[in-house]
């Protein structure tokens, strides 16, 4: 492989993140990364590209509706580092400037003070704080000085009280009972749950209330005093979680109130209310077994909707929208003609209705509901995109969207569905950039249903040749394969790379009915990988795909998947590639912090010899099919990820070695189920490319690469 225009293009980002160039951002000890300028030696999409292009995160609109502040993440390969800025432009799209530029990640964005003022967090003095700022860009300012950090934040509707997170000691350390071995790094575990996704668990997050004046908060309350439980609940839960009344007298909250075997069990978690005068709390969703989440009040206060699964233990279960009328205690399942999750809502501003976004046939779009008591469903908007975040500006939606083919950029969506660009953040690669076509198909799987899968294919692509092909098998199991864009898993640099790919949206994906997003618990090795093959044979008839040159790729569920076709594949495939995926199944149940999901989709333990689903489960697993691999394979881990411990990794590797089968590992000691730093991110797509190329090219072909 030729790294000539990979090294070009990485001295260019340092030159320019160091330069400060693009929104004209300026070094600070030459740690501040800024947008980059770079020149590509051809028109593919390159490790080196994705990692220059700037990340979109939080948007938030003005009270008026006429401007749209929003964050960008740089980072630098060369610095191995990242930054987040904040950008303002009208809500036209118009007069985008460049508020911040500092080496801090700030985030969290909210317009206070009747919109003469952003606030945010930003951890200027290694401590995370609420600071505020001009939409100009001057007048910068901290508001709070909390010992703890804070970790997200609202202010009150009437501006003031704030609302925040920090985070609370809740287990004891070695040093706390035995001082005098202040250096002692055992960890003494007495229950479940004392690892989660990438952490020990020594702490909770907890939200608290404070008055809030001038920049000093009093009267701080911790609504969890003297509990052992989170809120947010952890791994990914922030301020979403939480919300005022417009009244700015009540805090609604999610949490599982359970620790320990009983936390690690069950997904039962609700929405509570706690009064700041009487301090008195209510548990509004008593009796729901499962997750209830991310509660929002109505503008008027009269309703409070938030998101709701029915069944315990099951953590994707269908996840609905669901509505209380606060006055009569009348709860609405307000999503029920939408058959597949809400995965995000907004009220609208009158309160009449609500938007929300959810997956159907592969698209996440924006739909609404036009009156919460008396629920209608329509879709607005429409195309070959997901919609991931949705907010109000006048008679139109600020959302942000993207595509296989483009990461995110915010849009204007008009009340007829039509959606206008507002932000080019990446206009300046992506115009250097040949994407491969991202076409729709629809197979018939063994059982006579209809698969959609994508297919994506090389820029350039020429029917009249034959291309290497790549089944990949999406993760979760349940999560949907959407028109998603990410920076590792990215389809166009896999067809930047001259591969074509089939993404097969297989038994256990949302947005094609409940019966088929359930039908893979209980059975990973069953239905789901008949819908793999059918995905790969399909192709495989095609001209232009080279049925001798196919390759099979996955991560977490889709990792298993790639474990479990190593042995059952009968050699169509050429070569795989596991990051992060089960080998051992009943080492699995054992080893994964989060119980709930492997009791469901496992069916129960492999010891409970007379439950039928779970010894077809554990009978399922990849290792006990070694016998049969033959198929050069590369394992990929992070040893920080406690969902799927990284000896499962080792263990399948291992294995492949000790069979005579060709086999390489690659290790993260510092990485979880993602791949996250800039350096590791490019060792990660620098050794997947290797590991294709050197079985699915002829030597001359691979060796063009660059």
């Amino acid at each position: 492989m030729n790294y000539a225009n990979i090294i070009t293009m990485s001295m260019a980002v340092a030159l320019a993140s160091c330069s400060g160039a693009g929104h004209d951002g300026a070094a600070q000890d030459g740690q501040l990364i800024g947008k980059s300028e770079i020149t590509l030696d051809q028109r593919r999409l390159t490790p080196e590209a994705l990692w220059a292009m700037g990340r979109i995160g939080d948007v938030a609109v003005s009270p008026d509706g006429r401007q749209v502040a929003y964050t960008v993440a740089y980072y630098s390969v060369p610095q191995n580092a990242g930054n987040t800025e904040i950008y303002v432009m009208d809500a036209d799209g118009r007069n985008n400037r460049r508020l911040t530029s500092t080496p801090q990640h700030e985030s969290g964005l909210s317009w206070i003070k009747d919109g003469s003022k952003l606030a945010f967090v930003s951890n200027d003095d290694g401590s995370s704080q609420v600071y505020e700022i001009n939409p100009d860009g001057t007048g910068r300012r901290r508001l709070t000085d909390y010992e703890g950090g804070i970790e997200g934040f609202a202010f009150s509707p009437d501006g003031s009280k704030l609302l925040f997170v920090s985070q609370v000691k809740t287990v004891e350390s070695t040093a706390d009972k035995y001082p005098d071995l202040p250096k002692a790094t055992g960890r003494i575990v007495t229950d479940l749950m004392y690892k989660h996704w990438d952490e020990w668990t020594t702490s909770a997050p907890h939200p608290f209330v404070a008055d809030f004046e001038d920049g000093r908060l009093s009267n701080v309350t911790d609504i969890l005093e003297g509990q052992p439980y989170e809120s947010p609940m952890k791994p990914f839960g922030g301020m979403e979680q939480l919300a005022w009344s417009p009244s700015s007298d009540k805090v609604a909250y999610t949490c599982r109130k359970k620790t320990g075997l009983a936390y690690a069990v069950s997904t039962n978690s609700d929405i509570y209310v706690y009064d700041l005068a009487s301090k008195e709390t209510v548990n509004l969703t008593e009796g729901n077994g499962g997750y209830d989440t991310n509660p929002q009040y109505s503008p008027d206060g009269r309703y409070i909707a938030w998101q709701s699964m029915e069944r315990d233990g099951y953590e994707a279960d269908l996840n609905r929208l669901m509505v209380m009328d606060l006055t009569t205690g009348k709860k609405t399942f307000a999503s029920r003609e939408f058959e597949s999750n809400v995965d995000a809502f907004r009220w609208m501003p009158d309160g009449s209705g609500l938007y929300f976004l959810g997956v159907w046939h592969g698209e996440s779009h924006i739909y609404s509901i036009a009156n919460a008591a008396e629920p209608g469903l329509r879709r607005l908007t429409s195309g070959m995109c997901d919609y991931a975040s949705i907010d109000f500006a006048g008679d139109r939606l600020i959302a942000k969207r993207h595509s296989m083919s483009s990461p995110d950029e915010i849009f204007s969506v008009a009340a007829d569905g039509t959606a206008t660009q507002l932000t080019t953040e990446n206009k300046h690669i992506l115009d250097q950039i040949d994407m491969g076509r991202v076409e729709e198909r629809w197979m018939k799987t063994t059982d006579g249903k209809d698969m959609l899968v994508w297919v994506i294919y090389p820029p350039e692509f020429d029917p009249q040749k034959k291309y290497p092909t790549l089944l990949y098998c999406e993760g979760g199991p349940q999560t949907p394969l959407s028109q998603f864009w990410s920076y590792r898993w990215n389809f166009q640099i896999m067809a930047a790379h001259g591969y074509v790919i089939v993404a097969p949206c297989r038994r256990g994906m949302p947005g094609f009915g409940t019966e088929w997003n359930e039908e893979i618990s209980g059975d990973y090795g069953g239905q789901c990988m008949r819908d793999y093959m059918t995905a790969i044979d399909t192709m495989a008839k095609e001209s232009f795909v080279d049925a001798d040159r196919l390759g099979c790729v996955g991560a977490s569920f889709g990792g298993f998947s790639v474990y479990w076709l190593a042995g059952h594949h009968d050699g169509r495939f050429k070569a795989f590639i596991a990051h992060d995926g089960i080998f051992n199944i009943e080492m699995q149940y054992l080893e994964t912090e989060e119980k709930w999901f492997a009791n469901w989709d496992m069916g129960g333990a492999y010891w409970e010899r007379d439950n039928a689903t779970a010894m077809r489960t554990f009978a399922n697993s990849p290792h006990k099919f070694v016998d049969k691999w033959d198929t050069p394979i590369l394992c990929i881990h992070g040893e920080r990820d406690f969902r799927i411990l990284a000896n499962q990794a080792m263990a399948a590797f291992d294995a492949a070695i000790m069979r005579g089968v060709p086999a390489e590992l690659l290790i993260y000691p510092d990485e979880n189920h993602w791949v996250l730093q800039p350096q590791n991110g490019i060792l990660w797509q620098r050794t997947f490319f290797e590991w294709l190329d050197r079985w699915l090219k002829p030597a001359s072909e691979a060796d063009g690469q660059e």
